[in-house]
């Protein structure tokens, strides 16, 4: 029972909400909160192409002016964003290092034929140039949270190169040409890059990079620390914005008081119900005792137009005078006949004539007359169809 009303109220509370939302139109919109979808894997892609400057600061770089240790830098990659923080790129570099050697090191771009005021060191210029791969992430995105169109963004980035050096070598017969000194190095940077959107589709930014060569600026092998500065110009293809979940946004209701009022007799509804579960719980529980029909002492069964009785049928009925004359109570004997054949007249003599044979034998069995009643039925004893028509011919024993 408890079932059924909480189901029964379940229904009337659905109800009462379709009804509402007819009223009212349900909208979909992008929640920020619930996070960000993964785009496509042609979205978010770009290209980047970066120039600017390069400066060494290796051992005996600070013996040369700073602006004497300048030299061009540029770049070119292709990257992709993954998700609004996470991002990757891959391209290639060159760039010039200027600096200062105190050996006559041709193989490392000394020039000794240009030597400085004291005579104990010599310029140097080194170019490199290989390919170089970045793993990015947006600090603005990861600090302050995604939003579509900002125009200021800034991002770190880490990664490495792998690159073929060229510097100046002087020949024998005192010609100067560059060469590839045959010396592949790797470098590992990182730097962070602050890029304003101008467009969808189009940023420029400032990149500032540091990164540390394992070259042999000198004859120790030493590495070589560069610093750059450089200006970016990217250009973003397809998709270059960031989705989040759609979730439905219900309108506000333009009544409150009139559905407070459906709230409130709701919640009245609930607590009566309630209170009629508590009562139909706490009633004392009413012991229902059945009455279970009597079965016959005996039934004698007679096929279809006959009304005497066998010689099994006296041996029974001899068992059944036996516990009658002992029990000494009172017994009912009723004639049946099937009704589905023979006529009612002769139905009703069947009836008769079988009960008051078996009467009659009882009472030559020593049962005395005042126990017996005899009586006859006209309806059918089981009436279940004529099927079974051999149940309704019968005589029925039964204690009165």
């Amino acid at each position: 029972m408890k079932k059924s009303l909480i189901l029964a109220l379940g229904c009337a509370m659905l109800a009462g909400t379709a009804v509402a939302q007819n009223a009212h139109e349900v909208t979909y919109v992008e929640d920020p909160s619930q996070g960000y979808l993964i785009n496509k894997f042609s979205d978010n892609w770009f290209i980047q192409a970066e120039g600017g400057i390069s400066v060494g600061f290796t051992r005996d770089d600070s013996h040369r002016k700073f602006w004497d240790r300048t030299a061009p830098s540029a770049g070119l990659y292709i990257g992709k964003w993954f998700s609004p923080i996470i991002g990757a790129r891959l391209g290639g570099e060159f760039l010039t290092v200027k600096g200062l050697a105190d050996v006559d090191n041709a193989l490392l771009g000394a020039i000794p034929w240009e030597p400085l005021k004291h005579g104990q060191y010599y310029k140097t210029k080194v170019n490199y140039a290989g390919p170089a791969f970045d793993v990015m992430i947006n600090l603005t995105n990861w600090w302050c949270g995604y939003r579509p169109g900002r125009v200021y963004n800034a991002y770190f980035y880490a990664g490495g190169g792998f690159y073929w050096t060229f510097a100046k070598f002087l020949e024998s017969n005192g010609d100067v040409k560059w060469k590839n000194q045959d010396d592949r190095v790797i470098g590992i940077r990182c730097g962070i890059t602050q890029e304003f959107n101008i467009t969808r589709h189009f940023a420029l930014g400032l990149d500032l990079r540091g990164q540390a060569i394992s070259n042999h600026q000198d004859e120790w092998g030493r590495t070589q620390f560069i610093g750059e500065a450089l200006l970016t110009a990217t250009y973003k293809f397809n998709k270059t914005d960031w989705s989040a979940p759609i979730v439905p946004v219900c309108p506000p209701a333009e009544n409150c008081d009139e559905y407070r009022a459906r709230l409130a007799e709701a919640d009245a509804r609930i607590a009566d119900l309630e209170n009629q579960l508590r009562n139909c719980l706490n009633r004392p529980v009413e012991k229902v005792v059945e009455k279970v029909p009597e079965a016959p002492l005996a039934t004698i069964y007679y096929p279809c137009n006959v009304s005497s009785l066998t010689s099994v049928d006296r041996k029974v009925l001899k068992s059944v005078a036996n516990v009658m004359k002992e029990t000494k109570k009172d017994y009912v004997l009723t004639g049946w006949a099937d009704n589905y054949t023979g006529t009612d007249a002769i139905n009703k003599r069947l009836r008769k004539n079988r009960v008051n044979g078996v009467k009659k034998q009882l009472l030559r069995y020593g049962v005395p007359e005042s126990q017996l009643e005899a009586t006859t039925n006209d309806g059918n004893r089981v009436d279940l169809g004529d099927k079974v028509l051999t149940l309704d011919r019968c005589v029925t024993i039964m204690e009165k």
